[in-house]
């Protein structure tokens, strides 16, 4: 029979299971050979002895033949005919006897006589139910390997367990989440049909009001015809200057500058001092700053907003303010660069801006009379 212990001296559950099994075969068979020798020895004497010993040791013997010769159906066939029939002849000893007994009448049954052939068959049973499930012994190294791989196959089972845990327990809040989800859509869209109605409402009336003021108070078309800012486009409109005094015309008198000559006489080159003529100095540096563009230097090339400050700085260095031709023969003089064509339209712009185009006009005709 295998032992309990592996090559390596470690406890096998295989070598476990046969080795109690093989105790309760040994045990059942000196079960057999007691109550078999008390039936046969007043029918065989002495040679009861051998021969319920050699019955019984047989079934054990091929009991644990069969156990060896697991590996090869061919050769375990044997033994297992053998140990079947020994099995039903040391069963059929003392059920013979019952049998016997019970037909002689009054005579008392031993419980012994009773229990083994049950003892036997049993036992017999339990070999040809545990012993094909055992399996044929292997090595250490393989039986490592074994579990390892059955470890393995464990893990991935219980992962795949706990990842579809994971997916119930995901589509169950998903399911809630969506229920949540569709209730709060509902209750924002019917937030907003009543929005909707109480605006609706609301302008129904405003609407009316605004009709009945339109009829009875019509805008006059110079209302509409104020231009609104543009967002790309937008510059700040040059502010009213302090200290200066407004001509006929509205506009500011400005004197003095920075980068510009204070222009008293026409003729005075740029750079020089042509004297003041009163009012408040405002540089053009400060004309630039307003408008949010770099300081026009002479020389450079200018934008269409630089070109306007100097300019409007040059239109109001002197006072009166200059004219078109002064303003434009001062730019000359001062080194600033600029097409006739440019400064031209840059000058209509700022006196639209200022007068509404009457200055720029009147010059327009002058020009064409010059």
């Amino acid at each position: 029979m295998e032992q309990i212990k592996n090559g390596a001296g470690r406890v096998t559950a295989r070598g476990l299971v046969l080795t109690v099994l093989g105790v309760v075969t040994l045990a059942v068979a000196i079960l057999s050979v007691a109550v078999s020798y008390d039936i046969l020895k007043p029918r065989f004497g002495a040679w009861a002895i051998p021969t319920v010993g050699a019955l019984d040791a047989l079934w054990v013997v091929f009991q644990a033949t069969e156990i060896l010769a697991r590996n090869h159906k061919q050769r375990a066939r044997r033994v297992l005919i053998a140990g079947l029939v020994l099995t039903a002849v040391n069963a059929a000893i003392p059920t013979a006897d019952l049998v016997l007994a019970a037909n002689s009448g009054g005579a008392q049954l031993d419980l012994a006589v009773v229990l083994t052939p049950v003892a036997i068959v049993a036992t017999k049973t339990a070999w040809w139910i545990a012993l094909p499930s055992l399996g044929r012994a292997i090595s250490s190294d393989t039986r490592q390997a074994i579990a390892t791989r059955r470890q393995h196959v464990a893990d991935r089972l219980e992962v795949m367990e706990a990842d579809a845990a994971h997916r119930v327990e995901l589509l169950e809040v998903a399911a809630e989440l969506d229920a949540r989800v569709a209730k709060a859509e509902a209750h924002y869209r019917e937030t907003v049909l009543k929005a909707q109605q109480s605006t609706t409402k609301a302008l129904h009336g405003q609407a009316a009001t605004t009709e009945k003021t339109l009829t009875d108070k019509p805008l006059p078309a110079s209302v509409a015809a104020i231009p609104l800012p543009d967002l790309e486009n937008w510059t700040p409109a040059a502010p009213a200057l302090p200290g200066t005094e407004r001509a006929a015309t509205g506009t500011p008198a400005i004197t003095g500058g920075t980068h510009a000559p204070q222009v008293s006489d026409p003729d005075a080159a740029p750079g020089t001092d042509g004297g003041t003529h009163g009012g408040t100095s405002v540089t053009l540096d400060r004309l630039a700053a307003v408008a949010g563009v770099p300081v026009p230097q002479p020389g450079d090339p200018l934008t269409d907003a630089q070109m306007g400050v100097v300019l409007r700085h040059l239109r109001y260095a002197d006072d009166p303010p200059l004219s078109y031709r002064q303003a434009r023969d001062a730019y000359r003089r001062a080194g600033y660069v600029g097409s006739e064509q440019r400064v031209r339209i840059a000058w209509g712009a700022l006196v639209v801006q200022e007068d509404g185009g009457e200055t720029h006009e009147a010059e327009e005709a002058e020009d064409v009379t010059a």
